[in-house]
């Protein structure tokens, strides 16, 4: 079994709140991230699949093939957007970067199915400091 790692970076905006709270009780829980007037990082986003390695080839995936799964259905809808408004996949969701990264996961996993590799993890940086992890569990 052997893992492999692509980084991308996109930037977009978005805000954590709950509608059917008082924007009171929205900042007592979020803080600066409820602000009415949305908010953005540069995230940055690492996807690892796994698998065995081809003996034809010597890859596990293509890496060309790696990075043009992640930025059509992942960079290309995130990317100077707004996650609440305007990304589909995240359509009805808390836009929290655990929410993002866990679909970001649900989105890529089926295309890496075609390509006989294993989605293992997606982790995601909304600053340098904070970080999430999702394994698909």
């Amino acid at each position: 079994m052997i893992y492999i790692t692509r980084r991308e970076r996109f930037s977009a905006a978005h805000k954590l709140y709950r509608e059917d709270w008082s924007q009171e009780q929205n900042e007592a829980v979020f803080g600066n991230c409820s602000n009415p007037n949305w908010h953005g990082h540069n995230y940055e986003l690492f996807v690892t699949v796994k698998g065995e390695i081809d003996p034809e080839t010597g890859f596990l995936i293509d890496l060309k093939k790696m990075k043009s799964i992640i930025l059509e259905h992942v960079i290309s809808k995130l990317d100077h957007k707004n996650v609440n408004l305007d990304v589909d996949f995240m359509k009805g969701k808390k836009a929290s970067t655990e929410v993002i990264a866990v679909e970001i996961f649900h989105v890529l996993k089926p295309y890496f199915d075609q390509e006989s590799v294993q989605l293992h993890v997606v982790k995601l940086y909304e600053t340098e400091n904070n970080f999430v992890e999702y394994f698909g569990e």
